[in-house]
Order: C-alpha cells, then structure tokens, then sequence
C-alpha cells in the first residue's frame, strides 16, 4: 500500500489508483489544497489550536458554510464532477452523523480529470476517481463546485 495514511480509513485506495504527489505536511489540509492554498489549515473550528477560515463566512462545520468558503475563492456550485474543458471542479466529502452531512474533505479535480487530494497531515496524491477516497474517514462526495481553471494552480 502507498503513503502513510491508515489504510483501513481509506480502504480504497490502491497502487493500482493513486500516485504520491508530494510528501507529509503539517502545515495545510485538504481544503486548503482544494482552495488552491498550500499555506494554511483551512477549518471554521480551531484544530490543535490554529487554523484559518475566510472572513464573513460561518464557522461551521456544515455543507453550506464550507460551500461559502470556497465560494470566496471563486468556486460556485455545480451539478457534477464531470470533466469540462476550462473548468477547475472541486468535490466536498461529507460523513452522515445523525440526520446531518457534515464536510470531511475536499478534492479538486486535475485537467487529466483525475482528482488530487491532501490527506488530512499525510500526503498529497493524484487518484483516478473520487471513489478512490471514499470510506470510514471521509463518506462520499456530496457537494461539487466549479470555476474557470486558473492559469497556474
């Protein structure tokens, strides 16, 4: 099995599905990295005492506020995580606790269509499809946001 993180939380992914694209690091998470920033703990509620949450935007841990939040990265919501040329997608994972949906992860999705993850403090890697991180740790893609591509990410 590849990278560091438990397997039995990510139970599918496999060699066959996803490559190591960058090391462990400590110093951003997976919506940083779906936001496109690699500088900071994105989350509306303090982790080990630090994080960052763009102002105006609710801190909470719901669909809608995590929607909002990379809405000020200029992401809007969006039908699917089908590729479309031009367009830069992200997916928000969510695990069913209760009646409530609440955000786990988020992956942005690579002009290949692959998807690209960071995995809470583990690694950063590419996977072939979204089902690759579904599982105990996350749940399932619920929610997908778009916005044009940048032109460099």
């Amino acid at each position: 099995m590849p990278g560091s993180w438990p397997p039995h939380e990510l139970p599918n992914l496999t060699e066959n599905n996803c490559v190591e694209t960058s090391p462990q690091h400590f110093g951003y998470n997976c919506i940083a990295w779906a936001a496109g920033d690699n500088t900071r703990w994105w989350w509306p509620i303090p982790v080990r005492g630090i994080n960052y949450w763009p102002k105006g935007v609710p801190r909470q841990e719901t669909l809608d506020a995590f929607a909002l939040a990379f809405a000020t990265r200029g992401f809007a919501e969006c039908a699917d995580g089908s590729l479309e040329a031009g367009i830069e997608k992200i997916a928000i994972f969510a695990k069913r606790i209760g009646i409530s949906l609440i955000p786990t992860h988020a992956a942005f999705q690579l002009e290949s269509g692959q998807w690209s993850s960071k995995l809470g403090t583990f690694e950063d890697i590419s996977h072939v499809t979204l089902d690759a991180v579904n599982g105990p740790l996350y749940g399932e893609a619920v929610r997908f946001m778009s916005r044009p591509r940048p032109a460099v990410r």
